[in-house]
Order: structure tokens, then C-alpha cells, then sequence
């Protein structure tokens, strides 16, 4: 069934987990994704980032992600993930998306809250559940999100503050609020450094309506992640390291058969793959329930 986030990621803070949020740029990745997901009985999270907008418009994956969705046998929010561009944003809440990520990060602070607390009183007339960003997230040489290529001691003066985290979810009145703590979007240099008490405070900081989001997880050991989800953070958004895995797994079935596999076979084994994969990050992000 088609949900927004808001009531799916209350009930996953209440009961200590945490929802996956897991991109899904084709029809084979959306029916891995809520796959994995039904087998597990438990909601998700899939979304479209605007960075792959080039690779397939909103346009057409977002009816698909939506279709999917609402034929699911579990709670599936469709999520706009890091929409930072507002003709965009509004693209997506035109196709259907019952969520959007509202990401402003890269402006001042000043700036980022007034266009999150305007969008938000929009969205919410919508019944749409708001994320936005703060702190600047890092990425890795081999992410596309375009962000600052960073060491891990060179991140800490963009982590997030948890005193501005409380007035900025204040006055914007958004549900979810992306933070930086120590993980990086893509594919990891070296191992990351997660500042597990700053989650807490910042946890703590924030009105209890407003959830914690975790960025980057992708390449986090679980036991790191759940370290972060007992700390406050109630949705993990995961991408680059199951896209990794499957192109691998792709790479090795077209050598194994001499590269005479058939396109829809190996379209069928790539989706087996991505459904496995999947179900063994939902399952640790509900700490292995």
C-alpha cells in the first residue's frame, strides 16, 4: 500500500528500528526493493534521487515507483530524494510522490530554513511528509550526488549542531531531518567515523515529530548503523554499495557463461540478486528482527 512517511517512521521509532530508504532508478530495482520487503513484512522507503533524473525522468520511473507501490502487500513510501532544485521538487509532487526531500544544505542556513519552512507549509496542505538536510554532506569520488569530497577529519566542521538542528526543525515544521554525523554518500575510502553521540543530542534536541535521518550508510558496517538507529536515527537511506554488488554479480554470470546468457535471463538474475541483497539491509535495519 502507497503511505507517506510520517506515520511509518513513528511507529519504526517507537518500536527501535529503522525504515530502509533505497533508491530504485529501474523497474528491476523496484520490484527487488518491495520484494525483499514483503518477504520481510515490514515497510520501506523507495525513492527517486534527482541526480538520476538524467539516467530516467520522474516522469517515467515515478508512475512505475508508484504503480509498485500501491499493488505492494506492505507499507511502501514513494520518497523524492534529494531534490534540490524547486521546479524539480514540484515535478514530483505533480507525478504523485506522497514524500519529498527538500534539500537546501548547500545554501546558508538562513536560506535553507526559509525555503524549507515555505515549502513545507505547502507540502503539508498536500498531506506530503517533508525531509530536509542539515550540515554538508560528503561524498566519495565515485558518488553522483556532486557533493565535497572530504576525509573523515576534514567533515567534522560540517556536522550537524544540535541546537540549530532544534530551531531549524522548529520553525520549518519539517518530519524528517537529514544529519551529518560522519557518513559519506558513495562508495568509502577509508573506513568512517560516526559521531554516535552527536545522533543522541541531536535526537534529543529535536521536537519528537521530527525524525532523525541517516545518510550514506551504504558501506557502513551494520553494526555501525545500528549503533546509530539506537542513538535516534529512524530512517537509513542505502544506494551506491547494493549498485556496486550487482554490477559485479552481473559481471560475473556473463563470465561464467561465456557471455552467452540471454539478456532477460541475466535482467531475472540481476533482480534475484538485488532482492537478496535488499532483504539483508532491511533486516539489519530493523537490528536483525
Amino acid at each position: 500500500m502507497l503511505v507517506n512517511m510520517k506515520e511509518i517512521l513513528e511507529t519504526a521509532e517507537k518500536n527501535q528500528y529503522a525504515i530502509g530508504c533505497i533508491n530504485t532508478p529501474n523497474v528491476e530495482t523496484i520490484r527487488a526493493v518491495i520484494g525483499a520487503a514483503e518477504e520481510l513484512n515490514t515497510p520501506v522507503i523507495i525513492d527517486h534521487a534527482q541526480v538520476h533524473d538524467s539516467l530516467i525522468p520522474i516522469e517515467r520511473i515515478g508512475p512505475e515507483m508508484i504503480a509498485y507501490a500501491k499493488k505492494a502487500k506492505v507499507p511502501v513510501c514513494v520518497h523524492l530524494d534529494h531534490g534540490s532544485d524547486y521546479n524539480f521538487v514540484m515535478r514530483a509532487i505533480r507525478v504523485g510522490f506522497p514524500s519529498i526531500m527538500y534539500d537546501c544544505s548547500e545554501l546558508p542556513y538562513e536560506e535553507n530554513l526559509k525555503n524549507v519552512k515555505e515549502f513545507t507549509k505547502i507540502a503539508h496542505n498536500l498531506g506530503i511528509t517533508v525531509e530536509a538536510e542539515l550540515g554538508i554532506m560528503a561524498s566519495s569520488e565515485e558518488d553522483s550526488h556532486g557533493g565535497k569530497a572530504l576525509t573523515n577529519e576534514e567533515i567534522r566542521k560540517y556536522f550537524t549542531d544540535p541546537k540549530q538542528a532544534a530551531e531549524f526543525a522548529e520553525k520549518t515544521g519539517c518530519d524528517a531531518l537529514a544529519v551529518c554525523f560522519g557518513t559519506m554518500h558513495g562508495i568509502y575510502a577509508e573506513p568512517p567515523k560516526l559521531d554516535i553521540t552527536r545522533v543522541k543530542e541531536i535526537r534529543a534536541a529535536l521536537p519528537k515529530s521530527c525524525r532523525v535521518v541517516m545518510h550514506g550508510a551504504s558501506g557502513v558496517e551494520f553494526s555501525e548503523v545500528q549503533n546509530a538507529i539506537n542513538a535516534g536515527c529512524s530512517k537509513i537511506n542505502y544506494y551506491s554499495y547494493m549498485a556496486k554488488a550487482t554490477t559485479k554479480f552481473v559481471m560475473e554470470k556473463t563470465a561464467e557463461t561465456n557471455g552467452k546468457i540471454p539478456y532477460h535471463e541475466l535482467q531475472e538474475a540481476a533482480f534475484e540478486f538485488m532482492k537478496d541483497y535488499a532483504k539483508n539491509v532491511i533486516k539489519a535495519f530493523k537490528n536483525g528482527k
